[in-house]
C-alpha cells in the first residue's frame, strides 16, 4: 500500500490490519506467510503491507521506528499498534478482538475518561 491509498483504504473499509515491513528484515519475512494466511481467513478484513523503504514518508508519519509493525483500524480508528511479528494463534485472537470491538463505545468511554473530574 502506498501513502497515496493509505487515508482512503483506512477511512474506506471497516477493518484493515497493515503490516509495516521491509525486505531486509529477517522477522518481517516470517511473518508474512502468517499475514497472507490470515488474509485468506478473514475476506472481510482488509490485510495491506507497507513497504518502510519504499514509503519513507508514510511510515515516518505512522511513527514507525521498529519492524514488523503491525497496526489494526476500524472505522477509521487506530486500535491496534505494535511491533513485533505475532504468532498465527495471537493473530487470529487479534482479527477476531477488533471484529468484536464496539469502537463508537470505545471511544465514548475514553472520551468520557478524559474529562476533568468535577467536584
Amino acid at each position: 500500500m502506498t501513502a497515496a491509498k493509505f487515508e482512503e483504504t483506512i477511512a474506506d473499509n471497516d477493518i484493515v490490519l497493515v503490516d509495516f515491513w521491509a525486505s531486509w528484515c529477517g522477522p518481517c519475512k516470517a511473518f508474512a506467510p502468517t499475514f497472507e494466511s490470515a488474509s485468506e481467513n478473514h475476506p472481510d478484513v482488509v490485510f495491506a503491507k507497507v513497504d518502510t523503504e519504499a514509503e519513507q514518508q508514510l511510515a515516518a508519519a505512522a511513527q514507525i521506528r521498529s519492524i514488523p509493525t503491525l497496526m489494526a483500524f476500524k472505522k477509521g480508528t487506530l486500535v491496534f499498534n505494535q511491533a513485533g511479528a505475532l504468532p498465527p494463534a495471537a493473530l487470529e485472537h487479534l482479527v477476531q478482538q477488533v471484529k468484536d470491538l464496539d469502537v463508537e463505545a470505545a471511544l465514548a468511554a475514553q472520551a468520557e475518561q478524559a474529562k476533568p473530574d468535577q467536584v
